[in-house]
Protein backbone atom coordinates (compact mmCIF):
# COMPACT_ATOMS: atom_id res chain seq x y z
CA UNK A 1 0.00 0.00 0.00
CA UNK A 2 1.34 3.43 -0.88
CA UNK A 3 2.28 6.01 1.72
CA UNK A 4 -0.49 8.32 0.46
CA UNK A 5 -3.13 5.61 0.90
CA UNK A 6 -1.85 4.89 4.43
CA UNK A 7 -2.13 8.58 5.32
CA UNK A 8 -5.65 8.76 3.90
CA UNK A 9 -6.68 5.69 5.88
CA UNK A 10 -5.17 7.16 9.06
CA UNK A 11 -6.98 10.48 8.57
CA UNK A 12 -10.26 8.72 7.94
CA UNK A 13 -9.79 6.50 10.98
CA UNK A 14 -9.19 9.60 13.12
CA UNK A 15 -12.51 10.96 11.89
CA UNK A 16 -14.15 7.65 12.80
CA UNK A 17 -12.60 7.88 16.27
CA UNK A 18 -14.12 11.35 16.73
CA UNK A 19 -17.52 10.04 15.69
CA UNK A 20 -17.12 7.09 18.08
CA UNK A 21 -16.47 9.54 20.92
CA UNK A 22 -19.66 11.42 20.05
CA UNK A 23 -21.59 8.14 19.97
CA UNK A 24 -20.23 7.25 23.43
CA UNK A 25 -21.44 10.59 24.79
CA UNK A 26 -24.87 9.96 23.29
CA UNK A 27 -24.97 6.46 24.80
CA UNK A 28 -24.18 7.97 28.19
CA UNK A 29 -27.09 10.44 27.82
CA UNK A 30 -29.40 7.68 26.54
CA UNK A 31 -28.46 5.43 29.46
CA UNK A 32 -29.30 8.21 31.89
CA UNK A 33 -32.77 8.51 30.34
CA UNK A 34 -33.23 4.72 30.42
CA UNK A 35 -32.31 4.78 34.13
CA UNK A 36 -34.95 7.45 34.72
CA UNK A 37 -37.60 5.35 32.96
CA UNK A 38 -36.49 2.19 34.76
CA UNK A 39 -36.95 3.89 38.12
CA UNK A 40 -40.65 4.31 37.25
CA UNK A 41 -41.15 0.62 36.39
CA UNK A 42 -42.61 -1.47 39.20
CA UNK A 43 -42.60 -4.90 37.55
CA UNK A 44 -40.02 -6.75 35.51
CA UNK A 45 -42.57 -7.47 32.76
CA UNK A 46 -42.67 -3.72 32.05
CA UNK A 47 -39.11 -3.82 30.70
CA UNK A 48 -39.95 -5.21 27.26
CA UNK A 49 -42.53 -3.19 25.32
CA UNK A 50 -42.94 -5.02 22.02
CA UNK A 51 -45.25 -2.34 20.57
CA UNK A 52 -42.72 0.39 21.28
CA UNK A 53 -39.87 -1.68 19.79
CA UNK A 54 -41.90 -2.23 16.63
CA UNK A 55 -42.63 1.51 16.35
CA UNK A 56 -38.97 2.42 16.94
CA UNK A 57 -37.74 0.03 14.24
CA UNK A 58 -40.41 1.23 11.80
CA UNK A 59 -39.41 4.87 12.41
CA UNK A 60 -35.71 4.06 12.03
CA UNK A 61 -36.40 2.32 8.72
CA UNK A 62 -38.35 5.33 7.44
CA UNK A 63 -35.70 7.80 8.57
CA UNK A 64 -32.91 5.63 7.16
CA UNK A 65 -34.59 5.56 3.75
CA UNK A 66 -35.01 9.35 3.83
CA UNK A 67 -31.31 9.78 4.64
CA UNK A 68 -30.26 7.10 2.13
CA UNK A 69 -28.72 4.86 4.79
CA UNK A 70 -28.77 1.08 4.38
CA UNK A 71 -31.95 0.05 6.22
CA UNK A 72 -30.61 -3.41 7.03
CA UNK A 73 -27.60 -1.83 8.75
CA UNK A 74 -29.67 0.57 10.85
CA UNK A 75 -32.18 -2.17 11.78
CA UNK A 76 -29.32 -4.35 12.99
CA UNK A 77 -27.69 -1.49 14.93
CA UNK A 78 -30.95 -0.47 16.61
CA UNK A 79 -32.03 -4.05 17.30
CA UNK A 80 -28.68 -4.68 18.95
CA UNK A 81 -28.94 -1.49 20.99
CA UNK A 82 -32.48 -2.36 22.08
CA UNK A 83 -31.38 -5.86 23.16
CA UNK A 84 -28.45 -4.34 25.01
CA UNK A 85 -30.68 -1.94 26.91
CA UNK A 86 -33.20 -4.68 27.70
CA UNK A 87 -30.36 -6.72 29.23
CA UNK A 88 -29.12 -3.62 31.06
CA UNK A 89 -32.59 -2.95 32.50
CA UNK A 90 -33.05 -6.57 33.59
CA UNK A 91 -29.68 -6.49 35.35
CA UNK A 92 -30.44 -3.16 37.04
CA UNK A 93 -34.01 -4.17 37.94
CA UNK A 94 -32.77 -7.08 40.05
CA UNK A 95 -30.78 -4.65 42.16
CA UNK A 96 -33.81 -2.50 43.04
Amino acid sequence: MSLQKNQNIRKTRKKLDLIDNKILNLIKKRTSLVDRILSEKKFKNQIIDKKRIKIILKNIKRKSKAKRIDTDLTRRVWSSMIRGYINYEIKKFKKK
